[in-house]
Parts: structure tokens; C-alpha cells; sequence
């Protein structure tokens, strides 16, 4: 894996070094990850992520009605919403 090295105000880095928990640079890399999904179009880099979030969520999604499908789609645009903006601490 590549490293890279970031220029950041020195109040951001104030304000991050209350947060000692968090893991910055994965903060980054998701934020970059997310940018370049958005600069190629895309919903996600990873091609097996939504047939995982279906996997995950029980839903089949041959079997449901577009009522249905528009209720698991909030549902897992909302598991993708916390899966890119929370940070791990492990």
C-alpha cells in the first residue's frame, strides 16, 4: 500500500487530536475512495458490495415489489451513509 503525505490547518489538526480514537487515516482513504466513485460515476469501487448490503440486510431482491425495493433501498442508502462516515476504532 502506497502512503501519501497531506498538508491540513493547524486548527484541524487541533480539533483531531481531540479525537485520539479515531483512525484519520482511514477517515481519508474513505473520503478519497468516495471522491473517486463520484469522479468515474460509480456507486462503489468494490463490484460485490450491494449484493453484499442485500446479503446482509436478508432481503431477496427478485422477490419484492418496487414498494418494497424503494423501502430496502432507504434502508441500505442509509447502511451506506454509516458505513462511509463512521470511523473504526479497532
Amino acid at each position: 500500500m502506497a502512503n501519501i503525505t497531506l498538508s491540513i490547518p493547524d486548527e484541524i489538526r487541533k480539533l483531531m487530536k481531540k479525537y485520539p480514537e479515531i483512525k484519520w487515516s482511514e477517515v481519508v482513504r474513505k473520503a478519497i475512495i468516495e471522491y473517486l466513485d463520484r469522479l468515474r460515476g460509480s456507486e462503489t469501487l468494490d463490484s460485490d458490495y450491494y449484493a453484499n448490503l442485500a446479503r446482509d440486510t436478508g432481503v431477496d431482491l427478485d422477490s419484492i415489489s418496487i414498494d418494497q425495493a424503494e423501502k430496502h433501498y432507504e434502508k441500505m442508502r442509509k447502511m451506506e451513509w454509516e458505513r462511509r462516515s463512521t470511523t473504526q476504532t479497532s
